[in-house]
């Protein structure tokens, strides 16, 4: 148990001490605006290099993720209705499923799932 806890702060703390050299070492020293430019034969650029990414698009794919983890919590729950009763396993199920049609009702009501305006 001791020799556990010795090796896992030794881990640790050379793990700290990697991402404070990779932090270190990786920035950079001389930052100026024509390095930060694109570079086109010399000339100034003729449009911005970076096109706006759509905020709605972005909303999409976070509800997307929430949504998608959600579904790979409620797939092993068939594995636990084997080893709880049925009441339990049908009031927890309800629960969850309840917070999520409320989440989507929510997001729904928002109008964060509507594409266009």
């Amino acid at each position: 148990m001791n020799l556990t806890m010795v090796m896992s702060m030794i881990l640790i703390m050379l793990a700290t001490l990697m991402m404070m050299a990779a932090s270190l070492l990786s920035k950079k020293s001389i930052t100026d605006r024509e390095k930060n430019t694109p570079f086109e034969c010399g000339f100034d650029p003729f449009y911005v290099a970076r096109i706006p990414f759509s905020l709605k698009f972005f909303l999409i794919a976070v509800i997307f993720l929430i949504f998608d983890v959600e579904i790979a919590i409620i797939l092993p729950a068939m594995m636990v209705m084997n080893t709880s009763t049925p009441a339990e396993w049908m009031i927890t199920f309800t629960v969850f499923i309840v917070v999520l049609l409320i989440g989507l009702y929510y997001e729904w009501h928002q109008g964060a799932l509507e594409w266009s305006n």
